[in-house]
């Protein structure tokens, strides 16, 4: 239906075939999607007693298939059009009755169109046992649509094109999603594709002590990752590094799996960080996601989206762990993430992702997945007990191109925002979680 609205759109005369619903099944669709069909022929093999003559014809089921096929003929001649949708084939293949002749009546109707210059959309359920390969290779091209019912959550439907002769199409799987007003397709990302120059400098994250840890800052174009046990403070300093950009005059945008926008705010107020300003400017939007209701095909679109249109410079994905619960396939996370990140990246974009660590303290911490040579910088957070206190600790781990610090440094949150403290110089061990204190300098052994 939406090929054919397009159609008449452009001012093409559209025609509607229909063996396995009636004329009021098809016009209820329309109806749930607000389409008007008036300026779409349709016609509907059915017994006439359905009131309109020139729509209501025949039963597929009563006559003979050289009946149905002229009947068909017949209303296509009569309307001249110039796009056509056969549904479906799966009545045609019973009528009739064996594989050759089945072939030798698609090739005849593959004939007929050619000759009027007309595209034909020919709809099939895969009821038959062999796949109709044969069918498969008469037709110039060929889409496979699927419906998976993962264990939890809502239903998802993608779509693959399998050939399209004399055309160069996007292979692989596509998510898509059936709304008010028709399909709607997220094509699968190719990162490779586009690009744009840009200069790559550093973004401050506003915390002066965090910029020197980070070698400048965040490097515009890159992609970073803050890993480490629940409340560390992962998502605060994204939340701040964003608002800093949003200071700044830039644009940025959070994606939150994890946590609710109010949420969000409220400890953001209370550390002193104008979130909630910055937001009610425009300058940061704060995306809520629901991972059981959005397919990894309309997230990605969503990012690439909103970056177009902000011309956002930071981006905050919040957090890793509920994006790989949109992932139907754990294995595919990281080729998807990686075509995620190089858009953005080619963007100049400087990319944000929150990764939560299994365990509070010792060995037992572990990550879901191991994203880290994904990133182009790594920072490590971490508790640690000393003085009879659960205290936090932060260190930069990894930066690709820049030089940054290698010190391991407390951070502490008060009311005025982010405090990053000198050097741990008298611990051991901090990142394990469970340190020594040596109370004095632990010289460099090389």
């Amino acid at each position: 239906m939406q090929f054919l609205l397009e159609g008449a759109r452009q001012g093409e005369r559209g025609l509607y075939i229909t063996l396995s619903e009636t004329k009021e099944e098809l016009e209820g669709v329309a109806r749930s999607h607000g389409w008007d069909l008036s300026e779409i022929a349709l016609f509907e093999l059915a017994p006439p007693d359905a009131g309109d003559v020139e729509t209501s014809l025949f039963h597929a089921a009563d006559v003979e298939l050289n009946e149905t096929v002229n009947a068909l003929l017949a209303e296509v001649e009569r309307i001249r059009p110039s796009r056509v949708v056969f549904d479906s084939l799966s009545e045609l293949r019973l009528l009739s009755q064996s594989a050759l002749r089945y072939r030798r009546q698609i090739l005849s109707l593959k004939q007929f169109f050619i000759g009027r210059k007309c595209s034909v959309l020919l709809l099939d359920d895969r009821t038959s046992e062999s796949g109709d390969l044969q069918l498969q290779s008469l037709a110039h091209g060929v889409v496979f649509l699927e419906h998976l019912s993962p264990l939890y959550g809502s239903d998802r439907r993608r779509l693959r094109m399998v050939k399209l002769r004399g055309v160069q199409f996007l292979g692989g799987y596509h998510d898509f999603e059936i709304r008010r007003g028709g399909i709607e397709v997220f094509p699968r990302l190719v990162a490779a594709q586009r690009g744009i120059d840009f200069e790559r400098t550093q973004e401050s994250t506003g915390v002066p002590d965090l910029d020197n840890l980070f070698g400048g800052g965040l490097t515009r174009g890159s992609s970073t990752v803050f890993m480490g046990p629940a409340g560390t403070g992962k998502s605060t300093i994204a939340i701040q590094c964003a608002v800093a950009a949003a200071q700044r005059g830039h644009n940025a945008l959070i994606f939150a799996f994890d946590e609710a926008r109010a949420t969000a705010c409220v400890r953001a107020t209370s550390l002193g960080i104008p979130l909630v300003e910055e937001e009610k400017k425009g300058n940061v939007i704060i995306q809520q996601i629901d991972p059981a209701e959005m397919s990894p095909g309309e997230f990605a679109q969503t990012v690439c989206n909103l970056v177009k249109a902000q011309d956002a410079r930071v981006v905050v994905i919040d957090s890793l762990n509920g994006y790989i619960q949109a992932m139907p396939d754990e294995q595919f996370l990281t080729l998807q993430l990686h075509e995620l990140l190089s858009y953005l990246g080619q963007h100049g974009v400087a990319t944000i992702l929150v990764m939560a660590q299994h365990g509070m303290l010792g060995p037992g911490m572990k990550s879901p997945f191991d994203v880290s040579y994904l990133a182009d910088a790594v920072v490590v957070l971490r508790h640690f007990e000393a003085g009879g206190r659960v205290r936090r600790a932060i260190s930069m781990v990894k930066k690709r191109g820049g030089a940054h610090e290698t010190s391991i440094r407390e951070m502490m949150f008060t009311s005025n925002g982010i405090a990053i403290g000198p050097p741990l110089e008298e611990f051991r061990g901090i990142l394990t979680g469970v340190p020594t204190y040596t109370g004095l300098m632990i010289d460099h052994i090389f």
